[in-house]
């Protein structure tokens, strides 16, 4: 479960509601078939939301962590997935040094601000191999991926899962059903077939 975090910011400059309002909807949803996650409200950091909050990234990082910490306790039975925010790679490994020991071993993790990266593919790469330098145990998660970024053999190594909705937007700009879920399953089985390249260095 999404957190809706990209929109909201961009909207409102920040959570215009109180972490219980997004607890209440996760203990709404949660019996709705089976909740995997549900991702905790972050404060991305790419230089176009800072300027929307006028904060730095440091402030982002750490409202990020003090919402997750504000969540936690109001949920039951669902994983809260903890988000690391940065824009340079050495930011987010500075991230993982101020969750501390909140991130136990082999946690699933949300990597933001990188979905308008996706044409760099290199970018991507950077961050998560920063990550993966200092928390090799981490499962990542890549927020809104698209298929430039998969054309990376080590970026599909380094993630264990993303989201992305290049499909519904494809879907709708070629006059189908965007909200069909045959459309994100053709997606993903695209992914699946695609190549991708290889690299002799990590």
């Amino acid at each position: 479960m999404d957190s809706g975090a990209f929109s909201t910011i961009l909207t409102h400059g920040g959570y215009p509601h109180g972490v219980e309002e997004y607890a209440a909807q996760i203990n709404r949803w949660k019996v709705c078939g089976r909740l995997l996650a549900a991702v905790g409200q972050d404060y991305m950091c790419e230089p176009s939301m800072l300027r929307v909050t006028g904060l730095i990234v440091a402030d982002h990082q750490r409202l990020t962590i003090e919402r997750y910490d504000a969540l936690l306790p109001l949920i039951d039975d669902v994983y809260v997935m903890p988000v690391l925010q940065g824009y340079r790679p050495e930011e987010y490994v500075d991230h993982i040094r101020q969750y501390g020991d909140r991130l136990k071993s082999g946690m699933w993790v949300g990597v933001g601000s990188v979905c308008k990266r996706n044409g760099d593919p290199t970018a991507i790469e950077a961050v998560l191999r920063a990550i993966k330098g200092v928390r090799p145990d981490l499962r990542l998660h890549g927020f809104g991926v698209k298929v430039a970024a998969f054309s990376s053999g080590l970026i599909r190594e380094w993630l264990d899962s993303a989201d992305s909705m290049a499909w519904s937007y494809a879907a709708r700009k070629q006059g189908r059903n965007a909200n069909d879920w045959r459309e994100a399953r053709r997606f993903a089985e695209r992914i699946e077939r695609m190549p991708f390249q290889l690299s002799l260095f990590h």
